[in-house]
């Protein structure tokens, strides 16, 4: 049984959902490398002009990594490994991206967000990302591009909960919707830029991230997350890779 789904419109939209709403989207090996797979076909589709991330449920968009997936020492890295793949090519996805945040966005799903271009809000939004709380090094690359400095010290080391009217606030998000509205009011922002010259879209997005750096922080905080999965103490349920 596959745990994601995707479709592209007439208008060149592609639409990746997380569907595993059962365990609200906590993200497995499996999820992971289905969302890779969806990658990797809407950068070689030549009709896929944006792509954009959302949920089946609009009560949650992820609660993060599934801490209770059963896996041994190699495949607690080989997840990590998967994860910080993840956020280097959605980062340095050379479409354009966007991302329906419905309430619950945690960890891994916050990382997935902030990793898209723009993010459309739910009402219901709970953004939090809890590296300082559970001790994984991942979140200032994108962060502080996204942010700033100041605003990704607070939200790392605190690891509170961001409503809707914070993360509007904050740059987190670019519009808040009601929350059944926020993977129709994504599509629509999707659609604007889709109309646009794919190639202009583009070359604009590249100048952007080489001017900027992200993606070379992006990779160097990946090669760390997953030194830290090999021989740190790894995230929970996951044990420890022999030295």
């Amino acid at each position: 049984m596959t745990v994601t789904s995707y479709d592209v419109d007439r208008a060149g939209v592609a639409l990746l959902r997380l569907d595993r709403p059962e365990a609200r989207n906590a993200i497995n090996t499996q999820m992971l490398e289905e969302i890779l797979g969806h990658l990797a076909a809407a950068r070689d589709d030549q009709g896929v002009r944006v792509l954009v991330l959302s949920s089946t449920d609009h009560m949650g968009l992820s609660a993060g990594a599934d801490v209770r997936e059963e896996l041994d020492a190699s495949g607690g890295v080989h997840r990590m490994e998967l994860f910080a793949r993840l956020y280097d090519e959605l980062t340095g996805f050379p479409k354009p991206t966007d991302a329906a945040c419905q309430d619950s966005c945690v960890g891994g799903g916050a990382e997935i967000a902030v990793a898209c271009d723009r993010r459309v809000g739910g009402s219901n939004l709970r953004m939090r990302v809890p590296g300082g709380a559970l001790g994984v090094p991942v979140g200032p690359a994108r962060l502080v591009t996204l942010c700033g400095l100041s605003v990704a010290k607070y939200l790392l080391l605190t690891a509170k909960d961001v409503s809707a009217d914070e993360a509007l606030r904050w740059g987190l998000v670019h519009k808040v919707a009601p929350a059944p509205a926020t993977e129709e009011q994504a599509l629509s922002l999707a659609a604007a830029i889709a109309q646009h010259p794919p190639e202009a879209v583009a070359r604009l997005k590249r100048m952007l991230h080489d001017w900027d750096g992200v993606e070379a922080r992006s990779r160097a905080e990946g090669e760390g997350q997953i030194n830290w999965q090999r021989s740190g103490p790894g995230l929970p349920g996951a044990q420890r890779a022999p030295s």
